[in-house]
C-alpha cells in the first residue's frame, strides 16, 4: 500500500528482534492505513455474510442461468474446446497461451469420462450431434466465476469497508454483461480473472498480518498463497505479468517503507524481508509455473497438430499419433493434393479462364484459373517437378526451401504467379497455369516455387503428407499462395475460392499442407515404425516459450472485432460470439454500459480529489482528515495502479486487441469504485493545519444517503443487465426494432434490420 504516515523520532533507533516491526525504545512507526486496516469492522459480522451470500447468489444465478444453451460451439471454444481434446487424447499441439487453464478444462473432461472425439471445429457446430461434455466445461468456469464474488467481497471486508461498499462493488462484476458472457463458456478468462482476484485478496492478507506479526506461520501462508495466485495468473495468460506488476508495485513500496529507518529493522532483517518475498513471490511461483508445462509435455506425447510449429528434434520426441501413421514422405514426382490449412480447400485449377475485364475495369491475364476447391476431384492433382531433371524418379525427398515446381496434371499445364493484380485483391497477385511451352521459356522464373517453412529453425527438413505445414512461396515476387472464404469468386469461376499470391507472406492463413500422394507405390505405404528421442525438460520448454513469445508478437492483423483500449472503459465495440440467423438469435460481447461508465466517473473522481487534496493542502487547508487520507492513500490508492497496471500497459502493444482485455482491470476498477464513494459520503470536516495529526477519529458515513445512493445505482445495472440478457445467453429473437434500440454507439448488431 502506497505509502508510509512518518513521525518525528525522539529516542535512537535500536536494532530489534528478528521480525519485530518496531525499534527498541522508539517511537513507534506506522504504515499508511495502518489504524484503518487494523480499526474493528464499521458492521456486525452478520451483516457483511447476509449481503455476501445475496450477492453470490445473484452471481451464481446469472452465470447457471442456461448454461446448456446455445447447444453449439460458440465462439473461442472452438479453440479451448479443441485443445481439451487434444489432452485426453494425448495429441501434441501449439497454442500462444500457457497450459494450465486448458488444463482445466481437460481436467473436467477427463472426469466426465469423455474421450476427446469432438474437436470443436467450427462455430454453430452442434453438440447433439457431436456430444461432449459442453455443460460441465461451461459449468467449470461458471463456477469460477461466480466464487470471483466472494474473493471480491472479503478483499473489501478486509480493507475495511462497510458490507455495502462490499455487496456494491462485487454486484458491479456479479451482473456485468461482459464477465457473465465470458464466465459461462468455455474459455479461459474465468481462471485468469478469479486467479487475480484471489492474488489481490492474499496479499491484502499478507500485508495485514505484516502489520502485527511479521515471520509469524500467518505471515509465510498468506505470503505463499500469494505467490501461488500469481503462478496461476500467470499460467493461464501472458498478461498475467501486470498483475506481477500490480503486486510488485505495492511489494517495492512496502520494501521501501522497511528500509526506512524509523521502521527499527537492522538490514540484515530487511535483508530477511527481501529475501522472504523473493522466494515466496518469484521463485516458487516460477516453479509452480514450470510445472504446469512439465505436466503439459508429460500428457502430449503424441504427434499432432502442433508439430510443424516445434523443431525436428522436438519431434523426434513425440510418439506416433493415428495422423502421422498415415503421413508419408513426399518425393520429386510425386503426385499430390494440396490443402489450405485454415479453409481445408485444395488447390485445385480447371479448364476455364480468367476474363478479360473485371467488374470494376481491371484487366486480367486471361490466363487458366486457379481456386480453392472444398470437393475431391481430379482437377486438384499436382506433380511436384525438381528444378533440374534427376536421374531417377524415385527415392529423392521434397525439402522444404528447395525450388520446385508444380504441374496441373489434368490440363498439363504449370502453376505461374506474377505481376498481375487478382480478381478480388488488387493488391495481390494473379495465380494461374501456363502451358509447358510457355513455362519452359522466358517465364520459367515464375513457375519457380519453395514449400517454405514456417519455423526458421528447420532447415531442409522432408516433407511428409498430412503433418508438415508450410507456405507455397513464389521465389520470383516473393509472395505467398493463399485463399478466403469468405468473399467467392464470381459466376465464371463457378463460385469457387480465390487463390492470389499475398504479400505478407507470413501471415498463417498462408499455411497449406499435402494432403494425399495419388501415385504413391506399396512400399511407400508400408509402416515403419518411428523411434523417439529425448530432449531435456529445459530445452523443451526454452524452445517452446520462445516460439509462444514469437507467433503472440505475430498476431498483429485486422480483425473486424479487434478494438483499442481507449475505448474499453466505456464499453465502445464489443464482439459478436455467435449467432442464429433462422431465430434471428445472437450472443455478443459488451460490457454493462451503466457500471462501466460509473467507473470512469469513480476514476475521473478519484483524480479530482487527490489533486485537489495536494493543492489545498499547500495552501494549509486540510479538507480530509487524517484516517480518511489513510483509505484515500491506501487501499483506494493501491486499487488505482492495480487497475492502471492491467490497462494502460495494452497501449505499448502491437498485437491485436480485444474487449476482452480489459475484464482483469475492470474488476478492479469495480472494488475502487466502491471503495472511493464510501469516502465521498463520509463526513470529513476541514480542520486546521496545527490539528491535522490529532484529529484520528474515524469519519462518519452519511448512511441513509450513501445507501439511497448505491441503491440507485445498483438498480440501473440491474435493469441493463436484464434489458441487454437476450444478448448474453442467446436465447431470445428480437425484432430488428428492438435489436436497434439496443445499439450503443460502435456496437455491430446482427439482425437490426
Amino acid at each position: 500500500m502506497a505509502g508510509v504516515m512518518k513521525k518525528r523520532v525522539t529516542s535512537k533507533v535500536d536494532v530489534d528482534e528478528p521480525g519485530n516491526k518496531y525499534s527498541k525504545g522508539a517511537e513507534k512507526y506506522q504504515f499508511l492505513a495502518e489504524r484503518w486496516l487494523t480499526s474493528p469492522l464499521p458492521d456486525k459480522e452478520e451483516v457483511y455474510k447476509f449481503w455476501l451470500y445475496i450477492v453470490t447468489g445473484i452471481a451464481f444465478v446469472t452465470r447457471f442461468y442456461k448454461i446448456w444453451y446455445p447447444k453449439e460451439v460458440v465462439f473461442d471454444e472452438v479453440h479451448f474446446g479443441k485443445f481439451a481434446s487434444y489432452y485426453l487424447e494425448r495429441t501434441y499441439y501449439f497454442d500462444v497461451h500457457p497450459p494450465f487453464a486448458k488444463m482445466l478444462i481437460a481436467f473436467v473432461g477427463w472426469l466426465s469420462g469423455y474421450d476427446g472425439a469432438f474437436k470443436f471445429d467450427d462455430i454453430g457446430l452442434s453438440y447433439k450431434k457431436n456430444p461432449a461434455p459442453y455443460i460441465a466445461y461451461r459449468s467449470l468456469n461458471a463456477i469460477l466465476g461466480t466464487l470471483t464474488i466472494p474473493l471480491m467481497f472479503n478483499t473489501m471486508k478486509e480493507l475495511n469497508f462497510k458490507a455495502i461498499t462490499c455487496a456494491f462493488a462485487s454486484l458491479l462484476v456479479a451482473v456485468d454483461n461482459a464477465h457473465v458472457t465470458e464466465t459461462r463458456l468455455i474459455l479461459l478468462d474465468a481462471t485468469l480473472v478469479i486467479s487475480i482476484a484471489a492474488s489481490i485478496y492474499c496479499y491484502v492478507k499478507f500485508y495485514k498480518v505484516q502489520l502485527t506479526a511479521p515471520f509469524s506461520h500467518a505471515w509465510y501462508i498468506w505470503l505463499y498463497l500469494t505467490g501461488l495466485s500469481l503462478s496461476f495468473v500467470i499460467s493461464s495468460k501472458y498478461v498475467g505479468v501486470m498483475t506481477y506488476a500490480a503486486i510488485g508495485t505495492a511489494v517495492v513500496v512496502n520494501l521501501w517503507q522497511l528500509l526506512d529507518i524509523r521502521a527499527g529493522l537492522s538490514l540484515a532483517n530487511f535483508a530477511r524481508h527481501f529475501i522472504r518475498r523473493l522466494s515466496g513471490l518469484v521463485f516458487a511461483p516460477f516453479v509452480v509455473y514450470l510445472f504446469w508445462f512439465w505436466c503439459h509435455f508429460a500428457i502430449l506425447v503424441n504427434s499432432g497438430p502442433g508439430d510443424p510449429f516445434m523443431s525436428q528434434d522436438f519431434q523426434e520426441t513425440l510418439l506416433e499419433s493415428p495422423l502421422a501413421k498415415e503421413s508419408k514422405q513426399v518425393q520429386y514426382y510425386d503426385i499430390v493434393t494440396i490443402k489450405h490449412r485454415d479453409t481445408d480447400a485444395f488447390l485445385h485449377s480447371h479448364d476455364a479462364f480468367y476474363p478479360l475485364r473485371y467488374d470494376d475495369g481491371r484487366v486480367s491475364s486471361q490466363g487458366q484459373q486457379v481456386t480453392g476447391y472444398s470437393h475431391d476431384d481430379i482437377n486438384n492433382q499436382w506433380e511436384i517437378l525438381p528444378v533440374k531433371e534427376l536421374a531417377s524418379k524415385n527415392g529423392h525427398p521434397v525439402l522444404q526451401g528447395e525450388q520446385i515446381r508444380l504441374r496441373h496434371v489434368q490440363s498439363n499445364t504449370y502453376l505461374l504467379t506474377h505481376d498481375v493484380a487478382s480478381p478480388l485483391y488488387p493488391t495481390n497477385e494473379e495465380v494461374t497455369t501456363v502451358s509447358e511451352e510457355i513455362a519452359n521459356g522466358e517465364n520459367y522464373k515464375e513457375t519457380l516455387f519453395t514449400f517454405q517453412n514456417l519455423n526458421k529453425n528447420d532447415v531442409n527438413k522432408q516433407i511428409k503428407t498430412k503433418g508438415t505445414n508450410f507456405r507455397i512461396f513464389h521465389v520470383d515476387t516473393s509472395v505467398a499462395l493463399w485463399t478466403h472464404n469468405d468473399e467467392l469468386l464470381p459466376e465464371w469461376a463457378f463460385s469457387q475460392q480465390e487463390v492470389n499470391g499475398n504479400k505478407k507472406v507470413t501471415e498463417s492463413s498462408n499455411n497449406w499442407f499435402i494432403d494425399t500422394i495419388v501415385n504413391i507405390d506399396e512400399a511407400r505405404l508400408k509402416h515403419i515404425p518411428k523411434k523417439t528421442g529425448t530432449l531435456p525438460f529445459l530445452t523443451k520448454w526454452l524452445e517452446l516459450q520462445r516460439l509462444m513469445f514469437e507467433h503472440n508478437n505475430k498476431l498483429s492483423s485486422e480483425h473486424p472485432f479487434a478494438s483499442q483500449p481507449y475505448s474499453w472503459p466505456g464499453s465502445l465495440s464489443g464482439v459478436s460470439f455467435w449467432t442464429k440467423d433462422d431465430e434471428r438469435k445472437q450472443i455478443y460481447f459488451i460490457g454493462n454500459i451503466i457500471g462501466w461508465w460509473f467507473q470512469v466517473v469513480s476514476l475521473a473522481a478519484f483524480i479530482g480529489i487527490v489533486i485537489a487534496d495536494m493543492l489545498t493542502r499547500q495552501r494549509g487547508y486540510f479538507a480530509l482528515n487524517s484516517i480518511t487520507r489513510e483509505k484515500l492513500y491506501g487501499p483506494v490508492m493501491y486499487l488505482f495502479v492495480g487497475w492502471a497496471c492491467h490497462y494502460f500497459p495494452f497501449y505499448l502493444m502491437g498485437r491485436q486487441k480485444f474487449l476482452h482485455h480489459y475484464l482483469p482491470a475492470h474488476l478492479i476498477a469495480s472494488l475502487f469504485s466502491a471503495a472511493i464513494w464510501e469516502i465521498i459520503f463520509s463526513d470529513t470536516k476541514s480542520i486546521d493545519v496545527h490539528k491535522d495529526e490529532k484529529n484520528d477519529d474515524v469519519p462518519e458515513i452519511k448512511t441513509k444517503y450513501y445507501t439511497i445512493f448505491l441503491a440507485v445505482v445498483s438498480f440501473a445495472v440491474i435493469a441493463f443487465f436484464i434489458y441487454f440478457a437476450p444478448f448474453v445467453y442467446g436465447d431470445v429473437s428480437l425484432t430488428p426494432e428492438q435489436v436497434a434500440q439496443r445499439k450503443w454507439l460502435n456496437m455491430e448488431l446482427h439482425f437490426a434490420k
